[in-house]
Parts: structure tokens; sequence; C-alpha cells
């Protein structure tokens, strides 16, 4: 996949282009829908798929107080759009002088001219332009002026009513309902970040974990112990995760994300680590002695051991 940083960053002579526009946090099933809605056109009608999207959501600068947490930082966004098979994002940056541009001149200058689209799929809730102006009944009006073709995608909604989206997938994670968010994001939650050194209390017990750096990237599942898998420089281990602040002991900083990888011992100081979220095992839990914390942690670890080798 090519990323081209802004109109002005594609290449003259770039498309003709199918393509989609939106804010794809997470690139969920129904971003895959769209996406894989927009594979099949641009294969049939010979030409480029293109997913257009920006490096914030638009909130973060129109409304700040509203704005939810990311569930992807903007790296793992564009990571996630390559696994999809589109040929090229166009990623926005979202500033007030974009924020600013027409409805109508924001089609001509990113899907006209920049892209020469003949096909653009949104969803029925698409709005675009300064102030949100646009609409699919205006994009559809443009359309037939500049030559292209609007599609509107259906949500998609595995269990029922309720259609897959980046709220959704939220509340899941804000509960540590990992495995459900999986299914709805279409593959596995998952924090990256530096390992920095911490206060060494899992050594001292026997699991030494790596300790992600508070500035990671994704969206920090609700605090707890979750298995999953830590990969470093492609290398992918068991894990047994905690997520919290540590009730049992003073000054852990809130939402540290540590991981213990299973039976052996890594120097990954310095490292930048995937830490991907299985399943919940369990909530925090104080305990009152040492002995006990020692227990409880064999046990979550053989827990571990069998949800990721049943």
């Amino acid at each position: 996949m090519k990323t081209f940083k802004g109109v002005d960053g594609v290449p003259v002579g770039f498309g003709p282009s199918a393509v989609t526009i939106g804010k794809f946090d997470g690139v969920h099933q129904g971003h895959r829908a769209v996406i894989g809605r927009l594979r099949s056109i641009a294969d049939a009608d010979g030409v480029k798929a293109v997913v257009v999207t920006f490096d914030r959501n638009p909130l973060a600068l129109l409304a700040p107080e509203k704005c939810p947490e990311a569930l992807v930082s903007v790296r793992q966004k564009l990571e996630l759009l390559a696994t999809t098979g589109v040929d090229a994002t166009v990623l926005l940056a979202f500033d007030r002088a974009l924020a600013a541009v027409p409805a109508e001149e924001f089609v001509e200058r990113v899907l006209v001219n920049a892209l020469h689209a003949t096909s653009v799929l949104v969803g029925s809730d698409f709005r675009y332009g300064a102030r949100g102006a646009g609409d699919v009944r205006l994009l559809a009006e443009l359309g037939e002026r500049f030559g292209f073709t609007v599609e509107v995608v259906d949500d998609v909604r595995p269990e029922g009513e309720r259609r897959v989206s980046s709220t959704w997938i939220r509340e899941l994670l804000a509960e540590g309902d990992v495995r459900h968010a999986a299914e709805l994001l279409g593959h596995t939650p998952t924090v990256s970040g530096m390992v920095v050194h911490g206060a060494a209390r899992g050594r001292e017990l026997g699991f030494p974990t790596a300790n992600l750096t508070p500035e990671s990237e994704g969206l920090i599942p609700a605090d707890g112990v979750y298995a999953g898998w830590l990969t470093d420089a492609g290398t992918r281990y068991p894990a047994a995760i905690s997520v919290g602040n540590n009730p049992t002991f003073e000054g852990v900083p809130k939402k540290q994300v540590e991981a213990y990888v299973l039976d052996r011992e890594i120097d990954l100081y310095d490292h930048v680590v995937d830490v991907e979220f299985v399943d919940r095992i369990r909530g925090m839990v104080a305990f009152t002695n040492i002995d006990d914390l020692i227990d409880r942690i064999r046990d979550d670890v053989e827990r571990v051991r069998v949800i990721l080798d049943p």
C-alpha cells in the first residue's frame, strides 16, 4: 500500500480510482466491509482502490470535549489499512484550513483533481466540507457533474440491530471484553509502546514483566489480568498481561501495562513491542500478603496457557 500525506502528496496523474472516505478508527469489520466492496469495484473497473482518511478525529479540532479516545494511533491505522488490500491511502491533516474548505471544493480538490475518482463509497451518515454541510445527496449531484458514481454502503450488523462502530468497541474495551471487541474489529486489540524500567516488583515475585511506557499507542482495555501475546521484532510470545494501578502496591501509575512472557526471560528494555489482548481472566484485586499474590499469579499464568494453547 502506498501512503500519500495530503492531497499534494498524490502524484500527478495518479488514478483513476475507486475511493472511500472516513475516520477508519480501529479499521473494524464495518470498515472492512466497505473496503471489500471498494476492492471489488476497483478490480471490476480496472482502477485503484483508495482510502482517504485523517490524521485525527475531526472532533479533536472542532469539539475536543466531545472527542472520544482513539482506538488506534495513526501509525497503527495505516498498518491495519495496509492489510486490507487497498492500493493507496491518502492521509489528510485535519487542521483549521481543511475544516474551512467548502463541501464542493473538498470534492473537487480531493476526489476529482487528485484521485480522478470514478466511484465513491460512503456510509449513509457521511458528512464533509465546512461545518459538515456536504451530505450524500450533494455528493451524488457532484458525481453527476464530475463523472463519478456514488454508492452508499450498508452498515454491518452481525448481532442484530446494532451496527459495528468504534463507539461499541470502545464500550467493550472499557468493560474489559477484549474477546468480543476482537470479533467486531476483525483483529486483536493491541497496544504498542516502548518497554521501560519499572519498580522490578514482578522480578522480585518471580514473574519479571515488560512495562510499557505510559505514552503507548492504542486504547488500553479495563484494569485487570489478560491472556495475550507480546511481539518483539517479529517474534510472538505468549504472555500474561496486567493492566491497572496494581492495588497491592502504592506508586504504580494508572493504566500501567505489564506483560509477563511465559517460561522465558528476555531483555526487552528500550524495545518497541506490541501487546495483544486475547481474553480477560479477572479484574484487579488487592492482596493482603505477598504469598497470596504469588499464588494468584501462578494461577493466572496457568489460565493463560489454557486460553492460548487449548
